[in-house]
């Protein structure tokens, strides 16, 4: 069993709701308070107060694009949506999706988010099924038809505890489960009985990727655990650097034919074999030199995506990259950060920015063809002292790029132009990406609603 050894240790987790907004270093806080106390009954500074976010580059459109035209593949109806990213490597291209949609049913799900844990489970569909886990690990399915339950199954064991995190997916009528426990089970999707369990060394807040038999789990400590789907016996793993800070949640892995791309809270993409684990090619997404609030993290959250032999892989430090998947060069590089997996779909690559901007990069080479900005705060007139809003997407479906915030927003905008077409208040703000299957699109809020538009 090939182990790659890693030197750094580490397990130090903020609580999970904070860790959704922007990581705030408490020695600056401590000395600003310190300061504020001593400087309150003298006059403020001079000058205009700007947010340390808005100090980072500016984005612009490649003026040599200037007329040219956004062509994309035409939607293609998928039935199923079988794990996180849809397939192991996480390319759907371009779902159907009907152009005027209506909330189909609404259906409670369990456990709403708290500060014990988030509603973080992405659903995944299968036939006239939908498969979801809430804030305390109730796995349920319901009908796609009318949102009716069908059964629920607690994985949790059963000593008390308060893990969260994980997730589900969907592969050769199994339904895989991942836990903020530790534990992987393998569950009768029919029924919701427990087929097998298996313990890992560490908690995982991320779902499973399942594919050719082997179910690919990142660990918080950064490990890549690679267990066969027959009992979950472990094949091979890997450890990464774990970093003392991360982002609530985590990337899945994304698999193609005998490679898997694995992301890790220290910035590292790394491709290796799926048959023993054997590295293939590392790069590095972090950004040194800079001592901006973005910077200091350097956390894949976003999925990376395999699409025609290049991995495309978003930082939340400030990075878009496009990699060969073969060789691991470099094809080109972006300065947009974000916390979401970007989307890829013909000859264009969208990804949400830190800044709450969509852009529109070239798949050949990463040039911006559009940005579309999305509310950045709860109140724009005061963005030095507002929360700052935290997307989620985009999602391509039916020639509209769809978002979600935790501001209870849900935005479409237009994949050729990046003009808004639409948006709707949901009943709770959303950390979990929007899915589509069978022409519905299926969006989980953090008070554990599960809603079906079609």
């Amino acid at each position: 069993m090939p182990v790659a050894s890693s030197s750094r240790r580490s397990s130090v987790l903020s609580h999970p709701l904070s860790l959704m907004r922007h990581l705030v270093l408490a020695v600056v806080v401590a000395s600003l308070t310190l300061l504020t106390a001593c400087e309150k009954d003298k006059a403020p500074l001079p000058g205009e107060r700007v947010g340390v976010m808005d100090l980072e580059k500016q984005l612009a459109p490649d003026p040599s694009l200037v007329g040219s035209f956004v062509a994309l593949p035409r939607p293609v109806v998928n039935a199923n949506w079988p794990e996180p990213g849809g397939v192991p490597s996480h390319s759907m291209q371009h779902p159907a999706l009907g152009p005027n949609l209506k909330i189909a049913w609404t259906a409670d799900i369990g456990e709403s988010g708290s500060r014990y844990g988030i509603v973080l489970a992405s659903p995944v569909v299968v036939g006239d099924t939908v498969y979801v886990m809430d804030a305390r690990h109730d796995v349920s399915a319901f009908r796609t038809s009318d949102g009716s339950r069908l059964w629920r199954t607690n994985v949790a064991p059963k000593e008390d505890g308060r893990g969260w995190g994980g997730g589900v997916a969907y592969d050769a009528n199994h339904l895989y489960v991942t836990t903020g426990y530790g534990e992987v089970l393998s569950l009768n999707p029919r029924t919701g009985a427990i087929e097998w369990r298996v313990s890992l060394p560490t908690p995982t807040h991320t779902a499973p990727t399942v594919a050719d038999g082997r179910i690919f789990v990142i660990t918080i400590d950064d490990r890549l655990i690679v267990l066969s789907t027959d009992h979950g016996k472990e094949l091979w793993r890997y450890e990464g650097i774990p970093e003392p800070a991360r982002i609530a949640g985590g990337a899945s892995p994304a698999v193609q034919g005998d490679i898997v791309v694995a992301p890790f809270s220290s910035g590292d993409v790394i491709a290796l074999r799926v048959d023993n684990g054997r590295v293939l090619w590392t790069d590095n997404l972090a950004i040194s030199g800079r001592l901006d609030a973005l910077s200091t993290l350097a956390d894949i959250r976003g999925r990376p995506i395999i699409d025609q032999d290049r991995v495309f892989a978003v930082s939340h430090s400030g990075l878009t990259v496009a990699i060969d998947l073969r060789t691991g060069e470099r094809v080109w590089s972006q300065d947009v950060g974000g916390s979401s997996e970007p989307w890829v779909a013909g000859n264009f690559v969208y990804v949400m920015s830190s800044s709450a901007q969509i852009v529109c990069l070239t798949r050949d080479k990463g040039q911006i063809r559009w940005i579309s900005q999305l509310d950045r705060y709860v109140d724009p007139t005061k963005p030095t002292d507002s929360a700052a809003i935290n997307w989620t997407g985009p999602l391509l479906a039916g020639n509209r790029l769809v978002a979600v915030s935790d501001d209870q927003q849900a935005w479409s905008v237009s994949p050729y132009t990046g003009t808004p077409l639409g948006q709707i208040k949901l009943p709770a703000g959303s950390f979990v990406g929007p899915v589509v299957a069978n022409q519905t699109l299926y969006l989980l809020t953090n008070d554990a609603k599960l809603i079906a538009l079609r």
